[in-house]
């Protein structure tokens, strides 16, 4: 039975609801459970889990769903009870911690006078307005809202570079700057590679694989994906360029996002013939050709991308990076047949799901050397989006940190619930055959990540032993989770883990193409 509970008028904020969502789901008697704000996306999601009742729709994003589904109708009123409670206690908890807390920006920078950067993480309507109050007290802003309007992006990254500023963003999710990791990031080394990117987990994918390989790094700039488009005209990706010019730490350069426009492209190349330093780009998918016009070293993968800074900051001939990932494609026969033999005949299909766009990005190009038909909610070829993103089709790969997922909800990086839902719902799918997963640790990210996913993995191998599951892991042994413990883990429970998440595309291209022979 699914029986719910509307609190008209009462709006809680994600991280709150994500907080008593666990305690709920955990009671005696509910067999799931769900407390979100009734966004359009929210009821979706409802719907695909099966917990939504028509009467839902006369409510909107401003009031509060309880939805509980029990087999026990006499324990309804208790379960009601007891997320009355827990939502009265989130509400006033106190802050325990006797810190003032400043309730407006002029406040903290009244109280922190000497501040010389603002993060800021507001509604995306109020973003904009905020990102210009702190540019206009001289303050860096990094601007991690996202649904900010376009054109208040350009008129923010035109004033920002008139006065001298970083505008990073909007919807910049990770920066390091002076060493200091700031939103989503890891826990890196200190060294001598400075790295621009317009995308949040390309820029953690190239730092963690850089730190881990024992290099670090100088700096490390989030643009926000928008900056290299036509409109925005790559303002905050030149003047990045600029600033790692300058910065005497800096010694290589390093340039991570999708393909620029080409008019944004041209005006980097340009910036890059004013720069000694050598340059290694990773334009996922663009043209090598009209990559190396800016004198760029260009790389194929995010991977490849942080090996080749390594090599050249270790001054090792560049070409090894190459023999190195060649010889390693060369010893994945075994591991491929392993992971073959799991998988039951009829089975025939890969469902990758990302919490990194980027990284979902990257294994769609990886695998549309050999395969056709991937289908996807970033797809490139309007022929192969998903008509409806809650449902797979064929090979199908779904960033689930895109806006129709996280409006309302917190990201997929710290709130695992879709995705563990989607976990179950493709293990049901008699033509699954691969469930591709990344786990992107490091600040801002959920800080257990095994004991979110693995008893949900663990439940999906009991409905369906014969599937094989791929992971890859972004992040350092430094980082609060431990890359390593978290790959230990996987390991143990059947998970096959690869290095990093081009190998986990490559992994699978041939799985898959060897499942098609």
């Amino acid at each position: 039975m699914i029986k719910s509970l509307v609190k008209k008028g009462e709006y809680f904020d994600s991280v709150s609801l994500m907080i008593v969502g666990k305690d709920v789901a955990q009671m005696d008697n509910v067999l799931d459970a769900t407390v979100v704000m009734a966004t359009q996306e929210n009821k979706s999601i409802l719907k695909t889990a099966g917990l939504y009742l028509d009467e839902f729709e006369k409510y909107d994003d401003t009031d509060l769903l309880i939805v509980i589904k029990s087999d026990h109708e006499d324990k309804f009123d208790e379960i009601f009870e007891n997320v009355d409670n827990l939502l009265s206690e989130i509400r006033n908890k106190k802050d325990d911690q006797g810190t003032f807390t400043p309730k407006s920006l002029d406040g903290a920078i009244q109280f922190q006078p000497d501040s010389n950067i603002a993060l800021i993480s507001i509604a995306g309507r109020y973003a904009g307005a905020e990102a210009m109050k702190a540019l206009k007290h001289g303050l860096n802003v990094m601007l991690f809202s996202d649904n900010v309007p376009l054109e208040t992006e350009i008129e923010l990254k035109i004033y920002a570079h008139a006065n001298d500023l970083l505008m990073m963003g909007p919807d910049c999710g990770t920066a390091i700057i002076n060493g200091i990791p700031l939103a989503f990031s890891n826990v890196v080394n200190r060294g001598n590679i400075g790295i621009i990117a317009a995308s949040g987990t390309g820029l953690q994918e190239v730092s963690s694989i850089i730190s881990e390989e024992g290099f670090g790094i100088s700096q490390a700039i989030g643009t926000g994906g928008r900056d290299i488009k036509e409109q925005v005209g790559g303002i905050m990706f030149i003047s990045s360029l600029e600033a790692l010019k300058n910065d005497e730490n800096t010694k290589i350069i390093v340039l991570v996002s999708k393909p620029p426009h080409p008019t944004v492209l041209k005006k980097i190349n340009d910036k890059l013939k004013e720069i000694s330093k050598p340059v290694v780009s990773i334009f996922l998918g663009a043209d090598s050709r009209l990559v190396k016009e800016g004198g760029a070293v260009a790389a194929k993968t995010l991977e490849e991308a942080a090996l080749l800074a390594c090599a050249i900051s270790d001054e090792v001939e560049i070409s090894k990076v190459n023999e190195f990932l060649e010889e390693r494609r060369t010893s994945y026969g075994s591991i491929v047949d392993k992971e073959i033999k799991k998988i039951s005949s009829g089975r025939k299909y890969l469902r990758g799901l990302f919490s990194g766009g980027t990284l979902c990005d990257e294994t769609q190009i990886i695998l549309k050397k050999d395969i056709e038909n991937i289908f996807s909610n970033r797809a490139s070829d309007e022929k192969f989006a998903l008509s409806d993103s809650w449902i797979s089709k064929e090979h199908t790969l779904v960033d689930l940190g895109e806006d129709e997922f996280t409006v309302g909800r917190l990201h997929p990086m710290m709130d695992f619930d879709l995705r563990n839902k989607r976990i179950l719902q493709e293990a049901k799918d008699k033509e699954t055959a691969i469930i591709l997963f990344d786990l992107v640790l490091g600040y801002g990210a959920n800080i257990d990540p095994i004991g979110e996913i693995l008893p949900i993995i663990n439940k999906a191998q009991t409905i369906a032993p014969d599937i094989s599951f791929i992971c890859s892991v972004t992040g350092t042994e430094q980082d609060p989770q431990d890359k390593n413990k978290v790959i230990e883990m996987l390991e143990k429970n059947d998970i096959l883990v690869m290095p990093s998440n081009a190998a986990a595309a490559e992994i699978v291209n041939l799985i898959i193409r060897n499942i098609n022979k």
